[in-house]
């Protein structure tokens, strides 16, 4: 897909991956204007996707690129706490307008539509899917370099909504030092495959600890198949990102732009 693509497959000549006979590629709001959607996924919950996705945002936005955070993880969303957002989304007749974190990372999130962030959204697979894409098309972004979308797990309605609907440049997959970590890549790898998304590489969450007196590093959770993974599935390894509860205690605290650690440095060279 060009950088210059407008996403209206009806009026392009080009012959790219993102075209079909009957593209359900869907243009975002007139007043956005997105250079690279980049969609954080994992085969299954529980390895840090979220993480990954404020850390990878923070350090693009520290690089001078404009970032914004698709926050697609409906029933389970965590981006608004993890960067101390609480007001509700504003609208006007065009359309809605994305909250903004204290760096100028742009967010939108259920949590930032609900009166009480407490309260469960229990809705069916497709509701879901579909507000999902009103955050892409009747969201005013403005000038984006950078999109994140958080994914939620697995393979279901709103992955499967993402990538038909979201003209996605590529995916990150999330994954931890464990057993089943083959079969997770695997998963996520083929959905993206067959919808035509590249996969930009690997990060290993949970991938060691840092002992504060000697500086060794300790693989608690058992030796790393991350690299085994990656040589299997033909895709790099972007980064190792270790255990520091010092960084759990910035998200719990609203405050992950303020971490410091250099694993994700180079990331945008890569995107």
């Amino acid at each position: 897909m060009s950088e210059n693509c407008n996403h209206d497959c009806g009026s392009c000549s080009q012959n790219c991956s993102s075209r079909t006979a009957e593209s359900m590629i869907e243009k975002p709001h007139e007043g956005s204007h997105i250079k690279k959607v980049i969609a954080i996924v994992s085969g299954k919950g529980g390895v840090g996707k979220s993480l990954v996705t404020g850390l990878t945002a923070v350090t693009a936005q520290r690089s001078g690129a404009k970032t914004a955070i698709l926050d697609a993880d409906v029933t389970g969303p965590s981006i608004p706490k993890m960067f101390g957002v609480r007001e509700q989304l504003s609208g006007s007749e065009q359309g809605m307008f994305p909250q903004e974190t204290q760096t100028g990372i742009k967010i939108v999130s259920t949590n930032l539509v609900l009166e009480n962030p407490e309260d469960p959204v229990i809705v069916r697979g497709p509701i879901i899917a579909g507000l999902v894409g009103q955050f892409w098309k009747d969201v005013i972004w403005g000038d984006v370099d950078y999109m994140f979308i958080d994914m939620p797990p697995g393979t279901g309605d709103v992955p499967l909504t993402v990538f038909q609907t979201i003209p996605v440049d590529g995916i990150i997959v999330v994954t931890s030092p464990q057993e089943l970590v083959g079969m997770i890549v695997g998963k996520a790898l083929r959905m993206a495959e067959t919808m035509n998304v590249p996969c930009l590489g690997l990060i290993e969450n949970l991938s060691y600890v840092t002992c504060p007196d000697c500086g060794r590093k300790i693989e608690i959770f058992g030796e790393s198949r991350v690299d085994e993974a990656a040589r299997e599935y033909g895709v790099p390894v972007l980064a190792k990102l270790p255990i520091v509860p010092d960084l759990a205690k910035l998200c719990d605290a609203g405050a992950v732009e303020s971490f410091e650690g250099d694993w994700l440095a180079d990331i945008t060279s890569k995107l």
